[in-house]
């Protein structure tokens, strides 16, 4: 599919810059820019939705960990030990 995108003269020579020291086009400059910049905002929109699903089944059932209880475990795992999550609780 193809499609343009406008940018100032600032910007294209920096994207030209890039690709010679690269030696790449400026396309592939453009296209991997693009892929790692929806990739990473995939990534932040899918843990935004994680924690709304989390925030919601908290109000719905007051189930929780304590901060104290994720760190302990969060430091186990750390620590290399291989263990299960702590069971949730009112």
């Amino acid at each position: 599919m193809a499609t343009s995108v406008k940018l100032d003269e600032n910007l294209k020579g920096r994207i030209q810059h890039l690709a010679e020291v690269r030696h790449r086009s400026s396309h592939w400059i453009m296209r991997e820019a693009i892929r790692e910049y929806v990739e990473r905002e995939e990534k932040r929109e899918s843990f935004k939705q994680d924690a709304l699903r989390a925030w919601e089944s908290y109000q719905e059932n007051g189930q929780h960990l304590t901060l104290e209880e994720a760190d302990a475990w969060l430091d186990k795992l750390e620590a290399g030990d291989d263990v299960e999550l702590p069971k949730c609780h009112d």
